[in-house]
């Protein structure tokens, strides 16, 4: 990891200026059905808005899945080139395309960032197993054991029997299986179509009605989450899992080992990090964009590591300031 001196957690209002930015930029394409465009014009504003910020920042997850949203490339410079600040970064200008897409809730515009070489980078695997729960699960779960143990040890930490317990699983036909267990072991279960970012950190933050993350998701948001919940002190376990064919045989061929569980700490191995959410449409978390003649108005989470801090801003964005972003970054 390159060692850098510490950075002022405020540069958190920095970087949330860059999922607004990909938020707004986003709003237009709700529920028009065209997750490309949209996903451009979102990842368009967030290259925008790191040009204002004094940070050199590479991109260690892109290059995105069929039908999700454009991604920018692995190994992309964003920010400033020698800016005293190296960082890793990890964004997604979409989280929930199938949400923009279809006008329904629980979409967001996330990045996550971290001193250069503290995120990990997961070659070509697309796609990771989860587990997330709040702190006081932290080192009391184990990942390989079987979902009716892992639930009855995630209750007797919460303090809770195991039907009181909420698990956010994304709807998927790959859980059928998942499902099934959690419901036969009595807990409940939460689905979404989407949105494990927002279902990670829900998972991490008591009292939020969600307990627990459970199945397989994106390894972007993945990262991302880990990020944020490294911050607040969440538990967060994950085991590359590749679901498509090409993907598989390239993580076979790049020697990574699907059966191991990575900690927390492995994933994101400093605690100096930042985390931009910003709603795109209202969720679970945060409200939507909303537009007047004069502004959008934006609801984004910012966490900062240094200081363990979790807020909620609502801003006031003057669309001419980010059409004169827009302006300038083509000029």
């Amino acid at each position: 990891m390159v060692t850098t001196d510490p950075v002022h957690p405020d540069l958190v209002y920095s970087l949330r200026r860059v999922t607004e930015g990909a938020a707004c930029a986003a709003f237009n394409w709700i529920g028009r059905g065209n997750a490309d465009d949209g996903g451009r014009a979102a990842l368009d504003a967030m290259r925008s808005a790191m040009a204002e910020i004094d940070i050199d920042a590479v991109v260690v997850i892109g290059e995105a899945t069929k039908g999700e949203a454009p991604q920018p490339q692995r190994g992309e410079h964003l920010g400033h080139p020698g800016a005293a600040f190296k960082a890793d970064i990890a964004v997604d200008p979409v989280e929930g395309t199938s949400y923009l897409v279809r006008g329904l809730t629980n979409a967001l515009a996330v990045l996550a960032v971290a001193p250069r070489g503290a995120m990990m980078n997961p070659g070509p695997a697309f796609y990771m197993e989860k587990f997330v729960a709040s702190p006081a699960a932290r080192g009391k779960i184990d990942p390989t054991s079987p979902t009716p143990a892992k639930l009855e040890a995630l209750a007797k930490a919460l303090n809770k029997d195991i039907s009181d317990l909420t698990v956010f699983v994304l709807e998927k036909p790959r859980h059928r299986e998942l499902v099934n267990s959690i419901l036969a072991a009595g807990a409940r279960v939460a689905m979404y179509p989407a949105g494990d970012v927002a279902g990670a950190l829900m998972a991490a933050i008591p009292g939020s009605g969600i307990d627990a993350l459970m199945g397989t998701g994106g390894t972007p948001e993945g990262v991302m989450s880990a990020c944020a919940i490294r911050a607040i002190g969440g538990e967060f376990l994950a085991r590359l899992d590749p679901q498509l064919q090409t993907e598989a045989k390239a993580v076979k061929e790049a020697g990574i080992d699907t059966t191991r569980w990575f900690e927390r700490d492995e994933l994101i191995t400093s605690s100096n990090v930042f985390f931009c959410a910003t709603g795109i449409t209202t969720g679970l978390m945060l409200e939507g964009v909303e537009r007047s003649k004069s502004h959008y108005k934006v609801q984004t989470m910012m966490i900062t590591g240094a200081t363990g801090e979790r807020q909620i801003m609502t801003s006031y964005v003057p669309i001419d300031r980010l059409a004169s972003v827009a302006a300038r970054d083509v000029a």
